[in-house]
């Protein structure tokens, strides 16, 4: 049975969290299993094979765990975008807007090089907002986005098209309605 499974089978929904009509999307479950977590690994690498990727950049905090993994097999480096105050050294920063408020993301300001190829990664895209804010990060630093890869989308809260409308490729491996 589980020869047929696809990454989504692998992901449980826990509704009414973090708050009451909140349809939770968990990659939790899909991390714990072996098969499922290699096989999104695996799928979310897959478009890229052949390009020239010089780091892949985790977005806080589900997004460390893919993207070391999917640093370590393409053998490149892996850079954290994290919540303002969580990075030791010096860091640029960039602010953005939640569905109830504000918040800031950072990255070291020596993590990439100008030109050098980045892969961006997370496990949901919702709104795009901290994915953006990622992305300008890397662009003032001088790195060239190959595409943003993310699990999930939520197409209903428009995140890729906020992400396109930037000029990037936007790669999911599936989505769920509603929110």
């Amino acid at each position: 049975m589980s020869r047929n499974k696809t990454v989504k089978d692998y992901i449980r929904t826990i509704v009414d969290f973090p708050h009451e009509g909140i349809m939770f999307r968990d990659v939790t479950t899909l991390f714990a299993d072996p098969r499922g977590f290699r096989m999104a690994i695996d799928q979310m690498l897959h478009p890229y094979a052949g390009e020239r990727i010089d780091k892949v950049v985790g977005l806080e905090a589900r997004g460390f765990i893919l993207g070391g993994a999917i640093a370590h097999q393409l053998s490149v480096g892996f850079v954290p975008i994290r919540k303002k105050g969580k990075l030791p050294g010096t860091t640029i920063s960039q602010d953005y807007k939640l569905e109830y408020g504000e918040a800031i993301v950072e990255i070291h300001d020596d993590a990439i090089q100008p030109g050098e190829k980045i892969l961006v990664v997370d496990d949901l895209l919702a709104t795009g907002g901290t994915a953006a804010a990622g992305i300008k990060l890397i662009e003032r630093l001088g790195g060239e986005i190959v595409s943003c890869a993310f699990i999930i989308d939520l197409p209903e809260l428009g995140g890729r098209k906020v992400l396109e409308g930037m000029g990037m490729d936007v790669h999911v491996l599936c989505d769920f309605e509603g929110l």
